[in-house]
């Protein structure tokens, strides 16, 4: 394994770089894979997915991720990594970190080792560890190796810089998911950049929006505001919260079945119009609304929450029965459209269990589900709604609660009222 000479080191930040520095699944999943055939694109996803919900490995799903790469030039691959577009303000926020006197390190399970000490290069970063991917003749042969890829691998590539003065370094970690747990139990600050539910459960702070609301935290300058509530925000929520007019809908014109057929179909569309954006190309108006609704750290990534937030409204029209399926529906509308705009707006009442809500979001998200509600249901069974829906908004769980608010919800009042 290759490292780049650091010298000494006081103040050490190490960066994940998949979902921090470059966009997530991006490079691998969409710019390698787009150009080796749609099988292996299939098989691909199939295996990070596996990942995602827990019954792969790391080892394994890379492992069989790049068998399926066997026989691609190596040069191509950095070629691709070169051109990837980094996420928005990474360069000022390496920039400010080096004019503040700390070193940088680059861990990942995920970029070749080569192609990290060009992102280095490129960055100004000091350190780097990656994969270890086997070569013939300039092809790859479908193996990888590295310490990166073992259960708390990353966590001995941080204890290699660290040495044995580890006690007398400043150690940041900056970090997305669960992959990463291991170095945030080596470093004295712990960042959770648009984190996945452990992370961020783990993390000192969780950062939402763009990567140089890590700054202020890290050096100790400025304030800590975070993001504000921006156009694209306010267009994004205000989509969000319309949801709320498909009860109505559903009440005079549309039946809720053929609702939840509409939605399927668009929500389709809308998934054919995000893989085509990440191949280069665009789907007319749906593309521009996409663009238009997306910070622009999401953009350059696969924007998932739309899909939760459909899939979560079609289950409810179609388990629930009517008005608390309804009902549930004002939960996820307006209860958690209207919180983050006043988390975002108001920021008081940091939520120590989960650090990315304020209790000024959750009490927002009762109000405005209790007043919805109403439109549907007894004040009673709307303060019930609003109660579960906040708690449910509040916990740090581990899938979006674009899907779990109004299904808790409707679960839990079909119960009350069953009893």
């Amino acid at each position: 394994m290759q490292w780049l000479e650091l010298g000494t080191v006081s103040k050490l930040v190490v960066f994940d770089v998949e979902g921090v520095l470059i966009p997530k699944a991006r490079f691998l999943l969409f710019e390698v894979f787009s150009r080796v055939g749609l099988k292996k694109f299939v098989k691909a996803a199939t295996y990070g997915l596996l990942y995602w919900i827990g019954l792969l490995s790391l080892n394994e799903a890379s492992s069989r991720i790049f068998k399926l790469l066997k026989g691609f030039p190596y040069s191509k691959l950095l070629t691709l990594l070169n051109d990837l577009p980094l996420m928005p303000t990474v360069g000022k926020v390496f920039s400010e970190l080096k004019a503040n006197g700390f070193k940088i390190a680059l861990i990942s399970s995920g970029i070749p080792q080569e192609g990290l000490k060009m992102l280095a290069e490129r960055l100004g970063a000091d350190y780097v560890s990656g994969l270890e991917i086997s070569i013939s003749e300039g092809l790859l042969t479908g193996e990888i190796s590295g310490d990166v890829l073992e259960p708390g691998g990353k966590a001995f590539a941080l204890r290699r810089i660290l040495g044995e003065d580890s006690a007398s370094i400043s150690c940041v970690v900056v970090a997305d998911d669960r992959n990463n747990a291991s170095l945030f139990e080596g470093c004295n600050l712990r960042i959770a950049y648009n984190p996945d539910f452990l992370l961020g459960f783990k993390a000192d702070y969780v950062v939402k929006g763009e990567l140089e609301e890590i700054l202020p935290i890290i050096t100790g300058k400025g304030g800590r505001e975070g993001s504000q509530i921006t156009r694209r925000l306010l267009l994004r929520k205000l989509i969000h919260i319309g949801g709320f007019l498909i009860p109505f809908a559903c009440i005079s014109i549309i039946p809720p079945a053929f609702m939840a057929l509409i939605i399927f179909s668009i929500t389709l569309l809308y998934l054919a119009s995000e893989t085509l954006r990440m191949l280069s190309r665009e789907l007319p108006i749906i593309s521009h609304i996409t663009q238009a609704a997306s910070e622009r750290y999401e953009y350059e990534e696969y924007v998932t929450a739309p899909v939760f937030y459909a899939f979560g409204i079609i289950i409810t029209l179609l388990i629930f029965p009517n008005p608390l399926g309804y009902t549930a529906i004002a939960a996820l509308t307006l209860g958690d459209g209207f919180a983050s705009l006043a988390g975002k707006g108001i920021k008081m009442g940091r939520n120590k269990l989960n650090k990315s809500k304020t209790l000024t979001g959750s009490a927002t998200f009762f109000i405005a589900t209790f007043i919805g509600s109403l439109a549907f249901v007894d004040p009673l069974t709307a303060f019930y709604a609003s109660f579960i829906g906040m708690i449910v908004e509040l916990l740090p769980l581990p899938i979006n609660d674009n899907l779990t608010i109004h299904i808790s919800v409707g679960s839990l009042l079909h119960i009350l009222h069953s009893i």
